[in-house]
Formats: structure tokens, C-alpha cells, sequence
């Protein structure tokens, strides 16, 4: 069965902005194409995703259950509209909010994939910690078409021993408390809870800092509300503003003033920065 899709996204949407960074072992962006492997009640598919002139994101996928999962995975239907007219006028993230309006953070399939992601890149380079991700993924999970492989469950890395994991290049203490946590609790069931309740009981986790669990909140729960204290983006980002050393944590108070928009200020603060948008150069003069 084939099933397309036709989704006017509710609010500014860019799939452009939103997916160019997305590609890992489960799905690639390519010539404007998103294309993700799915394990649908059993069954691998494949689901892709374009976005005509005029807006419209078109899902082409082989079941109605995969197109609505793709749909979630591109936050379609999260309207941002609210956080863009709090920023507006802000003088940290006005120009960002207006040049990069229609992003978006992507999401991934499971829980699972945000957890293992949030422990693979715990202090080191975003291009190390994706080749580790890829690896791991490649060596434990089923492959699909394009030679693209399912995201990993909670019984996926449950059922290894951390030795495995170190063998894959995982830090040994990461490795454990990946392997505990989710022989310790169904990471899906977290999509009932509501945020506050999320952080504290991964807070509890050894091993678990603020950006581990504002990577499971933003990528693997689809919240917005918790952002990414102490991403090493941000780190750099401070230190440029104050020219100085600064300490992870003192990447909090850059986010604290968008409030329940956290989440998504962390995101447009990193591509901003990225990108020369951001009023880095205006700061470090003052």
C-alpha cells in the first residue's frame, strides 16, 4: 500500500532549514528530499517527505501509520508562531527569528535514538559523537532500504552489555548508564508525562546532565520547553559575548529568558550562531 500525503504545515515551515543537518544512519536529506526508515508494528518501511514553493510538505509513505510517524518526526504541525513574536524585537535572537522563521527541530523515531545520541555526544565534537551514533546503530539495529537502518528501541540497547557499547567506541561509564537506564524504564511511556516530571526522573540518572536531557525533551520528545544548557554551541557562544572562560551551566542564563520556548531558543540560538546572526561582535564591544 502506498499512502501520500499533502500537509500545509501550521505556521512558518522550512523543511530546508529544518532537516539540512538531519541526516544520520536511520534517514538522509538530499536534493530536497527527507527520507526516513521506519519499523512500523513490526514492518520496515520507508516514508519520504518534500516541500512544493508554496508550502506544502507531500508525505509519500507505505502506510497510514508511517506517514503520520514522518509527519510528528518533521513537527508539521507544531506552530511556532507564538515563539516568533516573542523574539521578534529580542536583541539576541530578532534576526535569526526573522532569516531562519520557518525552523523547525527535527525529531527522531524513538526515544531510544535521542538517549543513545544525548550520551554519544556528551563533550565532544557534533561530527564525532554523529560517526559514533552511526556506528552503533549500523552494528545493532535492522537495515532497511537505501541502506538506511530502524532507530533503536529501549529493548534494542537494553539487551546489550555495556562491554559492547565500549567496543563500539562508547565512553565504559556512558555505556553503563545507557545500558541501566533503559533496563530500568520504557523511554516511550515518557510521552505522558509532561516535561517537568521528564527532567526530574533523568535528573536521578547518573550519567545525565542538563543537555542530555534537553536532547531527549527536544529530538526524541518533540518538547521545546527544556533547552540545551551547556551545549558546547552555546558554551562558545557565551565565551564570545563575554570574553572569557565560561562553565557549562552558565549557558542557562542565556536561555532563561524564553521561558517555555527554551527548547526551540536553544535551536535558533546555535543556527544563529552558526550562521553570523546572532549580535556576538555588538556585545564584545559594548
Amino acid at each position: 500500500m502506498s499512502v501520500e500525503l499533502a500537509v500545509t504545515p501550521r505556521g512558518p515551515y522550512s523543511l530546508s532549514f529544518s532537516a539540512r543537518l538531519s541526516s544520520d544512519a536511520t534517514r538522509t536529506f538530499r536534493d530536497g528530499v527527507f527520507t526516513q526508515v521506519l519499523d512500523v508494528e513490526g514492518r520496515i518501511e520507508i516514508a519520504r517527505a518534500w516541500q512544493a514553493p508554496q508550502g506544502t510538505v507531500t508525505i509519500l509513505a507505505e502506510s497510514d501509520a508511517g506517514a503520520e510517524r514522518l509527519r510528528w518526526i518533521l513537527a508539521l504541525d507544531d506552530d511556532h508562531s507564538d515563539f516568533l513574536r516573542l523574539v521578534r524585537d529580542d536583541a539576541m535572537l530578532g534576526e535569526a527569528s526573522r532569516v531562519l522563521r520557518g525552523l523547525r527541530p527535527v525529531r527522531v523515531p524513538t526515544v531510544a535514538q535521542a538517549l543513545l545520541r544525548a550520551f554519544c555526544g556528551q563533550l565532544i565534537e557534533a561530527k564525532v559523537a554523529r560517526r559514533l551514533e552511526q556506528t552503533i546503530i549500523r552494528k545493532i539495529c535492522a537495515q532497511g532500504p537505501d541502506r538506511l537502518h530502524v532507530s533503536p528501541t529501549t529493548s534494542d540497547l537494553a539487551a546489550l552489555a555495556p562491554m559492547q557499547l565500549r567496543g563500539l567506541g562508547l565512553h565504559t561509564r556512558r555505556a553503563a548508564a545507557l545500558v541501566r537506564l533503559c533496563r530500568s524504564i520504557e523511554l516511550e511511556r515518557l510521552h505522558a508525562q509532561p516535561t517537568a516530571a521528564i527532567v526530574q526522573r533523568l535528573d536521578r540518572e547518573r550519567g545525565l546532565g542538563p543537555w542530555s536531557i534537553g536532547v531527549v525533551c527536544l529530538e526524541g520528545l518533540g518538547r521545546v520547553d527544556h533547552g540545551l544548557v551547556g551545549d558546547l554551541g552555546l558554551v562558545k557562544l557565551l565565551r564570545a559575548l563575554r570574553g572569557r572562560p565560561v562553565e557549562g551551566w552558565e549557558t542557562a542564563e542565556l536561555l532563561e529568558p524564553y521561558g517555555e520556548w527554551a527548547g526551540l531558543a536553544s535551536v535558533y540560538m546555535l543556527a544563529g550562531f552558526g550562521r553570523g546572526l546572532l549580535p556576538v561582535s555588538e556585545a564584545r564591544a559594548a
